[in-house]
């Protein structure tokens, strides 16, 4: 089968196609020479500027194809007939646009080339080199249409599962007890990744409060996921009734069967509050201590500092306990997020947990209140970073609401 130009009138013929840029990159896969050499003359006669490659079997196709704007694809190949060619190179097509080269009666092949994944199809010996042009321009657009809807589709259906998992992460506080105030703060750092930073806070009798904040190393859906899991556990244990010195164990064995890799591990910081005698119980699991504010200063609350979660074989993480002063107070969790940006501009010091307690003091005597705590936190240590914070910041604020809130 040859391809035959027509020879329209003046009247008939389209405008010359002109290429704004530079040329567009043709894999003809044609095995017929005489088809090839005057696929050539037509983009010359249409003034197409293209850099056109020629092979002559399918395999050769899909190892140039990356090289390719638009590969001219005929149907009847030494190594694929019909559309089998089509299909087999449609997986490896990847951004390039697919034009198939029918015969004579076959329009019915080219429609479902179409339907097939192909951007358009052309019959051999009713084209000539204006409508080849334009159908290969038009075929390499509307290809970067689809492809730009695709990612589009993708961005938004990662955007829905981002915020699943954020509302899995980020639960709404079980409290019921009208004598404690909780403020719940989240910011996702500068990475496109989504963290596995999360909280919770469960009222599990009227007399008690517990609550925590973890975070899974790394970022991505996958630790995403499983900082969903493990605060899921936590509240599911909490609430069942579970000793408080048998959680964390718990916990480390749902992360351990739940993990993609070995070397994932998590830090968690749990608190449990006494509402009848203020008596705190802490338990910690390689996180940052809370941190207690009170009479305008601000320190970290003395734990013993257990391993991480994920690592150890029968690691002990023993409570250590505290009584909350009378006067008004805070108790703060945060993740490590906060205090791992510089402690000024230029400066190689971390914030730290020093930094952060010495943030909230200025704070508490400018008298800004509990709700606000957080954000103005994360902004000042932003400033003292001469930047975003890198990593995702979650905090939990509890505070008494006797004496009126602030």
């Amino acid at each position: 089968m040859s391809v035959a130009p027509t020879q329209p009138g003046p009247r008939d013929r389209p405008a010359r196609v002109v290429t704004p840029g530079g040329p567009l990159r043709i894999l003809l896969v044609e095995d017929d020479e005489a088809d090839a050499f005057l696929v050539r003359e037509l983009f010359e006669e249409a003034g197409l500027r293209v850099e056109m490659t020629v092979v002559t079997s399918l395999a050769a196709a899909q190892q140039r194809i990356g090289d390719a704007d638009c590969v001219l694809l005929d149907l009847g190949l030494p190594d694929a007939q019909g559309l089998d060619g089509l299909r087999r190179l449609l997986p490896v097509a990847h951004g390039a646009a697919i034009c198939v080269l029918t015969g004579h009666g076959d329009d019915h092949l080219g429609a479902e080339a179409v339907a097939e994944g192909a951007q358009d199809y052309l019959i051999k010996g009713q084209v000539e080199g204006v409508l080849l042009a334009r159908a290969v321009r038009y075929a390499v657009e509307r290809k970067k249409a689809d492809e730009n809807a695709r990612r589009l589709h993708q961005v938004e259906l990662k955007q829905q599962e981002s915020a699943r998992l954020e509302r899995g992460l980020l639960p709404k506080p079980l409290i019921t007890t009208p004598d404690i105030r909780v403020n719940t703060f989240y910011q996702p750092g500068r990475r496109a990744e989504l963290g596995g930073d999360f909280f919770d806070v469960v009222q599990v009798r009227p007399g008690s409060v517990a609550m925590m904040v973890g975070d899974v190393c790394g970022h991505g859906v996958d630790e995403a996921a499983l900082g969903v899991e493990l605060r899921v556990a936590w509240r599911a244990l909490v609430l069942a009734g579970v000793p408080d010195d048998h959680i964390l164990p718990a916990i480390e064995q749902v992360l351990i069967s739940e993990r993609n890799a070995t070397e994932v591990f998590a830090t968690l910081v749990m608190v449990t509050l006494d509402l009848t005698t203020d008596e705190v119980a802490v338990r910690l699991a390689g996180h940052p201590p809370p941190l207690l504010v009170s009479e305008g200063r601000a320190m970290a609350v003395p734990a013993n500092h257990g391993p991480v979660l994920g690592v150890f074989d029968d690691a002990q993480r023993p409570a250590s306990r505290f009584t909350l002063p009378a006067s008004d107070w805070s108790l703060i969790l945060y993740t490590d997020g906060l205090i791992e940006g510089r402690r000024s501009a230029g400066a190689e010091q971390r914030l730290g947990v020093t930094g952060l307690a010495e943030l909230i003091a200025r704070a508490d005597g400018a008298g800004v209140a509990r709700s606000e705590l957080a954000g103005w936190l994360v902004e000042r240590a932003e400033e003292a970073n001469d930047g975003p914070l890198s990593d995702d910041v979650a905090m939990l604020t509890l505070s008494p609401v006797r004496g009126g809130p602030r």
